[in-house]
């Protein structure tokens, strides 16, 4: 074994014995390079791409465009890299299970959060519930955002019938990273609710997220704003 299958043989049982907490970035993506750079000193590579990105975030965010300009990935690393937010934000989902009870606003936002991470544009979703609470599925009603022309009362009036449920929350992110309502998020709140009112489904949240933040608007008056 050469010195360099020594150091990534060093690295490997150190992640094992100690997991990723104890790597520094350059270290973290060092190690990830592994499995797509396997003949060149991925350390060197790692430093490159935080240099030019300026933090591990801004790296896994990166497009394959992005990562090509930066002149030390290929194919193979650039879509490994890519696929870790994806994944990761696949993953929390596969922790949110159908039938799960939501009987609070933290419990609600909580469950929610997953659905946006990572995304960079705005989305649409609808939580349907039935009458204990329990979760009967989260629906993408459009990527675009709530205040999007596009925006479908129908299409919320059509998924809640469809789930069968007692009531639903309504929830959207703010890509500006502040998750407090606007004057149009309190229109479409109003719109929405007088929709489903007419069906006898209670819009029993608007929640906002914003990164990992989360604002409700049933908590802040903003379902009985009108």
């Amino acid at each position: 074994m050469g010195e360099h299958d020594g150091h990534r043989q060093r690295l490997r049982e150190r992640f094992f014995e100690f997991g990723l907490d104890v790597f520094q970035d350059d270290q973290v993506l060092e190690l990830l390079l592994f499995f797509a750079i396997p003949r060149q000193d991925t350390n060197a590579i790692a430093r490159k791409l935080l240099k030019h990105f300026g933090s591990l975030s801004a790296v896994l965010e990166a497009d394959s465009q992005e990562l090509k300009a930066a002149g030390c990935v290929g194919e193979q690393a650039s879509m490994l890299l890519q696929l870790i937010r994806p994944l990761a934000r696949r993953y929390m989902l596969s922790c949110s299970e159908k039938g799960q009870l939501l009987n609070s606003t933290q419990a609600c936002g909580e469950y929610l959060l997953p659905y946006f991470f990572g995304a960079t544009e705005e989305q649409v979703y609808l939580l349907c519930l039935d009458a204990r609470c329990r979760v009967l599925t989260c629906r993408l009603l459009q990527r675009g955002g709530i205040n999007n022309a596009s925006f479908s009362l129908r299409k919320v009036a059509e998924t809640a019938i469809a789930a069968k449920a007692s009531s639903v929350i309504l929830a959207h992110n703010h890509t500006s990273g502040i998750a407090l309502p606007s004057q149009a998020d309190y229109v479409t709140t109003h719109q929405v609710q007088t929709t489903l009112d007419a069906l006898d489904i209670m819009l029993a949240d608007h929640i906002i997220v914003a990164g990992n933040d989360f604002v409700s608007m049933a908590e802040t008056g903003g379902l009985n704003r009108f």
